[in-house]
This record gives structure tokens, C-alpha cells and sequence, in this order.
């Protein structure tokens, strides 16, 4: 065990980091230690800078509350009532937090050399524009409870991460992931952590997020698993990456620089870009966030540098939910609203073949137009791209993929399997008002108990409990009813992107 490990300071679990001694909350055995910097605040002359380490602190230093949360704006309506994004005000939002069996000191769980207990790093999503690892649904208790360190990171959103500017690095928010990868390798040992088991997971823009931490040479070596959920490798290049940035320097008429950026208010520069974003849409696009090919960070697309047998040796678990594009579908009336000219229209300016569109319009006779889109357009974001993914490291020979598929149905508005509602049933946290906001009241337990589990297992073994991918494509569905391994679901629809 490291060094760095001090059981106990006054009134609350402690651990000493080469920072300097952490003071944390202790509840049911389970430790946690909230708001740990891992880089400077990027602020004044860090602002739209590469994240520098954190700085050493004289004395304890608190950690029983979330730290600052990136400057962002609420959810617009109707989904801020269905995904909770709570702010937390400062500067310093490069922060993280910590959730651990107390006493972290002692055996591991049994993995490989005993070396530590097996770590789970969580990055949420939202659009590269929302979240923090402050929802409540995000909290780490459960994973602690059951063996596993769970690690939560706060990155750059919006502009101040995903902006692309000629005088300043690209993808800051990757960088600061990168960052705080960095820091959970050299400090969560001290945590009972074992920094040669690492698994990162995260759900839609964390997703994404990930996909690229696969494909990139400057995150290489910094986990050994990988979990993506809800995502798929998606990068644009700088030029087309950089037009949500001249968007929004348009709309404030200041030069497209990071120079003439930091010289805006903060609020004003939020304000444009919500301006700019408001209207954008994960299926049906509009203005928003990529990450870029930058030849840092990205040297190529991550699908092709994954293709191509970037992070062979990574284990990797992935899956979409069933009615994906329900959450943003629903509440706003689309499913209602588009009829069979609004869909051609639609599924034209998607790139999307009337041939691949005439299969799942025959698949789905019962569905209304603006249904079938959203089916269409979340399989061409997601399915489609994982199903390639994992042919690809099934092809290259490469450490075991598993595949799986999110299928209960929320009865709150229609929203079925919608995105993000598979994340209570990972975290274990059904039992929230906030998860409740998404799943109703009477969420079956035992189907987050399940899938929970799985996240668990293989996070400790690389094996969460089915087959992995082989030519049969073996699908893991969770809900509805009990979990059951299906052979190659709606494979009619799949194979219609292959001709």
C-alpha cells in the first residue's frame, strides 16, 4: 500500500497525498473525499490553457463538499425537469472526488497481485455544454459498498473546453480528462486504489469522451478497461469543429481568438453560447460541441485510430438504450410533429439511404414517422458505429468486447428506454428524487442490482458475466423482464447499413 496512506485525522477518515493531507466524510464504511483538485483553476493566464498540476496546500484540507462545477447553464425546458445539473460556484473546477471502502488500507478484492482495490473512473455527459460529477445520480456509494474505488472528474465544458481557437490548444476538455487520469494514477493508491486496474466509463458526451481517451497516444496506459455507454467514436476536424466557435464569436463581435475570448464577462460569453447551442440537437444536430482531429490529442479520427488497433489491449464494454432518442424526441413533440415529408427531408439531410430507411419503415409499420427517424438517426450515432467497433477488435484480435442493450421502459411521458436512463441502474441509485425525475417511482431493483453488478464485475475481472463479442454478436439485454444474452437483435436493421 502507498506511502501516502493516513487512516485517520480529527473528526473524519483522512488521506495524506503528495498535495497534502485530504479530510473526508465516513457513512456506512464508506469513505468519501469531495472537490480534490487535480490541476490549477483555469483561470487568468490558465484560461483556455492546457491544465497545469494542482498546487501543494499547507495543513487538512477539507473535502466533504462538491467542488466549483464548470460554467455552464441549466438544461432549457422541458428536459430540466427530467436531468438534474446542480452548479456549484468558483473557479477551481478541475476537481474530482473520491468514494472508497474505509479502511482504505488492507487486501484489495483479489485481483491480479493484490496490489489495491480495482478503480472506476466516471465521466458524465451532456452535450460537452452540461453536467458535473455533482448529480446526485452519479453518487459513488454503491460502488464502494460492493469493493470498488469510485472516481468522479469535473472537465472544461462549452467554449472554455471544446472551443477551437489559432491560439490555443484544442480539445482542453480531453486534456483536462487526460489530467485528471494522471492524477488517479499517481495518487489512488493512497485511497486503497490499485492504479494498474483502472477502468474509465462514462455515458454520452463522456462516452464520446472516451472513445477518444481510446484512440489517444497521450491517454495510453492510464486505464486497463473501458466502459461506453450511450456513445461512439465521433471527432470532426478542426475546420469544421471550429465553426460552433465562430458562431459564438459572431454573436459577441469579437475575433474568433482565445485572446479576445478571455477579455469577454463570463456571463456574457455563457449567454452567447447558449444563444448559439440552444437550438442544437445530438440527433437532429444544429450548432454544438466536437471534439477535434487535432494531431495532439487526436491524430486521426478515434473510429479509424480504433480500427486500426489503437488500445487492443483495453477491455471494453459497451451498449445504447433501446428508445435512445426518445429523450429528445419526446418532450419536445417531435414524434408528434414530423410527418412522412418532414422525415424524407430530414433523413436526406442525415446522409441517411432511403434504402436503409425503407428497412425499418417496414420493420416498424405501427410507428409514426417522427418515431422511425429516431430510431434511425440514434442507430446511425450509436448501434451502428458500436456494432462496427466491436467487428473491428473482434477482427484484430484484441482484448474481449462486450456488447449490451438497455430495454426497460420509464412510463414517465412515453419515454420508454430513452438516453440516460440506464444511469441509476448503474450507479445503484433508484432510490433518489433526482433518478426518480427519469424513472418514476417503482424502477425494478433487481434489474439495477443486476446491471450494477455487471459495471462491477468487470471493472474487478474484465468479464461482466456473458459472452463476449463473437460472430454470433451476443447482446446482454437488461429489461425488460430479467437480463438475457440475444443473439444479433434487430439484425435485419443493422445489415441494411452494410449494403
Amino acid at each position: 500500500m502507498s506511502e501516502y496512506v493516513a487512516e485517520h485525522v480529527q473528526d473524519g477518515p483522512g488521506v495524506r497525498t503528495p498535495n497534502g493531507v485530504l479530510r473526508g466524510a465516513l457513512k456506512d464504511g464508506v469513505a468519501s473525499f469531495l472537490g480534490i483538485p487535480y490541476a490549477q483553476a483555469p483561470v487568468g493566464a490558465l484560461r483556455f490553457r492546457a491544465p497545469e498540476p494542482a498546487e501543494p496546500w499547507e495543513g487538512t484540507r477539507e473535502a466533504t463538499a462538491f467542488g466549483a462545477t464548470a460554467p455552464k447553464r441549466p438544461y432549457a425546458p422541458p428536459l430540466d425537469a427530467l436531468l438534474p445539473d446542480p452548479e456549484v460556484a468558483g473557479d477551481d473546477c478541475l476537481n474530482l472526488n473520491v468514494w472508497t471502502p474505509w479502511p482504505a488500507a488492507g487486501p484489495g478484492d483479489g485481483g491480479p497481485g493484490d496490489g489495491g482495490r480495482a478503480v472506476m473512473v466516471w465521466i458524465h455527459g451532456g452535450s460537452l455544454i452540461h453536467g458535473s460529477s455533482a448529480v446526485p445520480v452519479y453518487d459513488g456509494t454503491a460502488f464502494a459498498r460492493d469493493g470498488v474505488v469510485l472516481v468522479s472528474v469535473n472537465y472544461r465544458l462549452g467554449v472554455e473546453g471544446f472551443g477551437v481557437f489559432p491560439d490555443a490548444p484544442a480539445n482542453l476538455g480531453l486534456r483536462d480528462q487526460i489530467a485528471a487520469l494522471t492524477w488517479v494514477r499517481e495518487n489512488i493508491a493512497a485511497f486503497g486504489g490499485d492504479p494498474d486496474r483502472v477502468t474509465v466509463f462514462g455515458e454520452s458526451a463522456g462516452a464520446i469522451s472516451i472513445a477518444a481517451l481510446l484512440a489517444s497516444p497521450l491517454a495510453k496506459g492510464l486505464f486497463r478497461r473501458a466502459v461506453i455507454q450511450s456513445g461512439a467514436p465521433s471527432a470532426r476536424s478542426i475546420d469544421v469543429a471550429r465553426r460552433t466557435t465562430e458562431a459564438i464569436a459572431a454573436r459577441l463581435k469579437v475575433p474568433a481568438t482565445a485572446e479576445a475570448f478571455a477579455g469577454v464577462d463570463p456571463e456574457r460569453l455563457l449567454a452567447a453560447q447558449t444563444a448559439v447551442t440552444g437550438k442544437g440537437n445530438p440527433v437532429l444536430s444544429g450548432h454544438t460541441f466536437h471534439i477535434a482531429v487535432d494531431g495532439d490529442v487526436l491524430p486521426d479520427h478515434p473510429g479509424d485510430l480504433l480500427a486500426d488497433g489503437a488500445s487492443a489491449d483495453v477491455e471494453l464494454l459497451m451498449g445504447t438504450n433501446t428508445d435512445e432518442y426518445r429523450l429528445w424526441f419526446v418532450p419536445g413533440g417531435h414524434t408528434e410533429r414530423v410527418g412522412s415529408l418532414a422525415q424524407r427531408f430530414l433523413l436526406r439531410k442525415g446522409r441517411i439511404s432511403p434504402r436503409v430507411a425503407k428497412v425499418y419503415r417496414e420493420g416498424r409499420p405501427q410507428e409514426k414517422p417522427g418515431e422511425v427517424l429516431g430510431v434511425l438517426a440514434a442507430d446511425k450515432l450509436l448501434r451502428i458505429p458500436q456494432n462496427m467497433l466491436a467487428d473491428y477488435r473482434l477482427a484484430g484480435r484484441t482484448a474481449a468486447t462486450y456488447l449490451y442493450e438497455f430495454g426497460w421502459p420509464s412510463p414517465v411521458l412515453g419515454l420508454r428506454a430513452c438516453h440516460a436512463l440506464e444511469l441509476g441502474f448503474v450507479f445503484d441509485t433508484l432510490d433518489l428524487p433526482e433518478t426518480r425525475a427519469l424513472t418514476g417511482p417503482d424502477a425494478p431493483q433487481a434489474l439495477a442490482t443486476a446491471m450494477h453488478a455487471a459495471w462491477v464485475a468487470f471493472a474487478k475481472t474484465g468479464d461482466p458475466g456473458w459472452r463476449p463479442w463473437d460472430p454470433a454478436r451476443p447482446v446482454m439485454t437488461f429489461g425488460p423482464g430479467v437480463p438475457s444474452l440475444v443473439e444479433a437483435p434487430r439484425e435485419a436493421e443493422r445489415r441494411a447499413w452494410e449494403i
